[in-house]
């Protein structure tokens, strides 16, 4: 079972990172119009490395997206962010639709 597509309001654009290289980190090509919930209330996350950090947006996903910490994500207002943490959430069996949960800087 998936998170219903209708539930999903907002649409935002992922692009996934591929790693770093003498100049930076490296992205994918954009993926536009991903159909996401988006809430931008602040909530205290704790980072890969074992930080607490702030996280400024959580966003909803359908269960296929691929967006590895360290993504950039463009947010319906426009304002562009990064992934903190991603949670890949099932329940196989269970009434519970599957999906993504991404926290972002």
């Amino acid at each position: 079972m998936r998170v219903p597509v209708a539930l999903l309001r907002h649409r935002i654009t992922v692009e996934s990172y591929a790693g770093e290289s003498a100049y930076g980190p490296q992205y994918r090509h954009p993926i536009p119009d991903v159909p996401a919930l988006v809430d931008e209330t602040p909530r205290l996350v704790r980072a890969p490395d074992g930080r607490q950090v702030v996280a400024s947006a959580t966003v909803i996903a359908g269960p296929a997206l691929d967006c590895p910490p360290g993504s950039r994500l463009t947010l319906p207002g426009g304002r562009t962010t990064t992934a903190i943490t991603v949670a890949h959430h099932t329940a196989p069996g269970l009434p519970v639709p599957a999906n993504t949960e991404v926290s972002c800087e």
